[in-house]
């Protein structure tokens, strides 16, 4: 039994100053984590148990479909990230430090490479597969903007597990195996959620699918059909537009545009000068990029922004991306800034990547290379041609769905979970192989999957809080009762600890509030903000035999006889 008088617990009335969502302003207020630097944060009493409510049940979960726990390190050697290129490909995020000898370590930010040389060092059988193996492990990521409290921390707990077939009909299988434990998982956790299509990234691999949990403070952006039910984060929606009819389209004429380096100074002249009824949409905007340290271009529409995150995901490989500075101008002084078009970025050595919006056969406004100079009926596939197509542009709400063409929406959501196929570029990387039923040496085929724990017990907190504080679900929370003891006579406290140790007995865990000196508002007060699924009041009723119960949830309050109190407690909780 949590007792009060002795818990270790501090409650807070002001909100920390650095709280950015409910959910970090409410776990720091009620005493559930406390920061230590940015992005790290220490779990008290409260804290700890409910995210060892939350391990459980992804323990739970995942025993029961299968997969067996293992547990590496944090502390991990170069060599195998080395293998995989990892070392150098996560760039800045990664952790890196040496030990006395000057031997390069890192804090593992994913386990890919220790599970393919525990599987590589341990079978060598088509017989011994499949397997699948999981941890519950602390990991470590050197996040740019640490914040949103436990949200995107550089320090957090992850489940993430590995699953190894012969080929790719066994890994569909274990995908799937996978993704039903994810949906028990989540469900088990008391949480609203979605799953979207996603992109490998640095991940790799080929299907892709996150869990998100619809938040509107979350930082993932993801796509809804009303009609058809297509769902994707905004990285992975799907772009078709039917290609253009470039017969009777003129040949292309340059245009005097004065003082137009923007969009809305070029829509303004082309109306004013070159006939009405120009918009942004009809204009080509030829964004300059430096991806790894390369120079590249990408086009969109100039009525769309390029959304550098989803370009990044959809450029394989790339791990760096951000516009081009005063500087990266200076290296290529035949780009004209302001009036920069797609017919002559090829010539300056320069790849060319065009938005599928700027579709084959489709005629353009655009720069022309010169200053105060456009272009007009700027075709694609005659003026120029795009080295590769890539999802860049923003998606919109409204857009079309790529499967029913409905008008999609948008929504923003914290990610709790993905899983991937990750094929064989780890079982390549190490050579990770067994023989098959012919005595035919095989490269295995693998998948990823991850769940954050530790983020999950954010996202929980975000989903069901209120203005008044936490409101757990009946698996996560610290305790299932919360009983508080009023009054100042003797029998109250002697009631409410009698009251849970019968709870206790039949297996309710339960938190009393007996502290003597708090007064009842304080208690009611702390009681909320805790957010315990039941709270018990043992004061003014009992002189009738009664105590109050309030189910946090709602508010909702009735009077029980102290007689019946277990049994009623215990089918509430049911």
């Amino acid at each position: 039994m949590l007792k009060m008088s002795t818990l270790f617990l501090r409650t807070l009335r002001d909100d920390p100053a650095d709280a950015e969502v409910a959910s970090h302003r409410l776990l720091v207020r009620a005493g559930y984590i406390r920061r230590i630097a940015a992005g790290i944060y220490s779990w008290l009493p409260l804290g700890v148990i409910t995210l060892r409510n939350v391990e459980n049940i992804v323990r739970q979960e995942m025993d029961q479909a299968g997969f067996q726990e293992v547990h590496f390190p944090a502390l991990l050697p170069r060599e195998p990230y080395e293998s995989t290129h990892r070392w150098s490909e996560y760039g800045p995020s990664l952790f890196r430090l040496k030990d006395r000898k000057g031997a390069d370590y890192l804090l593992g930010p994913t386990h890919e490479e220790m599970f393919t040389l525990m599987v590589k060092s341990e079978y060598s059988s088509y017989k011994d597969l499949p397997v699948s193996l999981y941890q519950i492990q602390t990991k470590y990521r050197d996040e740019a903007r640490p914040r949103s409290g436990i949200i995107r921390a550089r320090e957090f707990v992850m489940k993430d597990s590995y699953s190894f077939d012969i080929d790719d009909a066994g890994l569909d299988i274990s995908y799937q195996r996978h993704r039903d434990a994810y949906v028990s998982c989540f469900d088990r956790l008391g949480m609203k959620y979605n799953i979207v299509q996603a992109v490998s990234g640095a991940m790799g691999g080929s299907r892709s699918e996150e869990f998100l949990a619809p938040c509107g403070t979350g930082e993932d952006t993801y796509v809804l059909c009303p009609q058809c039910g297509y769902a994707a984060n905004v990285e992975a929606m799907i772009t078709k537009v039917a290609p253009g009819d470039p017969s009777g389209i003129p040949a292309l004429e340059e245009l005097d545009t004065p003082n137009t380096p923007t969009i809305d100074s070029l829509v303004a002249v082309m109306n004013s000068n070159f006939g009405g009824g120009h918009s942004a949409a009809d204009t080509l905007k030829n964004i300059m990029l430096v991806a790894d340290g390369k120079a590249i271009a990408v086009l969109v529409p100039g009525d769309r922004e390029v959304d550098l995150k989803r370009l990044q995901e959809n450029l394989s490989g790339v791990h760096e991306l951000r516009i081009f500075e005063e500087a990266d101008f200076d290296k290529y002084p035949k780009l004209v800034k302001g009036y920069i078009g797609p017919q002559d970025v090829k010539s300056f050595g320069i790849p060319l990547y065009a938005d599928p919006r700027v579709a084959p056969g489709t005629s353009w406004i655009s720069g022309a290379n010169k200053k105060n100079r456009h272009a007009r009926f700027v075709l694609n596939g005659r003026d120029f041609t795009p080295d590769a197509y890539v999802e860049a542009a923003e998606v919109r709400a409204g857009d079309a769905c790529p499967q029913c063409a409905t008008q999609i929406v948008i929504d923003r959501a914290i990610e709790i979970g993905h899983i991937f196929q990750l094929g064989r570029k780890y079982a390549d990387a190490l050579d990770l192989t067994v023989l098959d039923q012919n005595g035919k040496s095989q490269v295995l085929t693998m998948g990823s999957y991850g769940i954050g724990v530790s983020r999950a017990v954010a996202a929980i907190a975000e989903q069901t809080s209120d203005e008044i504080g936490l409101n757990w679900p009946v698996e996560i929370a610290p305790a299932k009762v919360h009983i508080v003891a009023t009054g100042k006579e003797d029998l109250p406290f002697d009631t409410a600890l009698t009251l849970g140790q019968n709870l206790e007995d039949i297996g309710i865990s339960v938190m009393l509030d007996d502290r003597r000196e708090a007064s009842a508002g304080v208690k009611f007060k702390d009681a909320e903000l805790i957010g315990n699924p039941i709270i018990v009041v043992v004061g003014k009723a009992l002189a009738d035999g009664n105590i109050e119960v309030r189910l946090r949830s709602t508010g909702a309050k009735s009077e029980v006889s102290l007689a019946t109190a277990v049994s009623a407690i215990s089918a509430l909780l049911k």
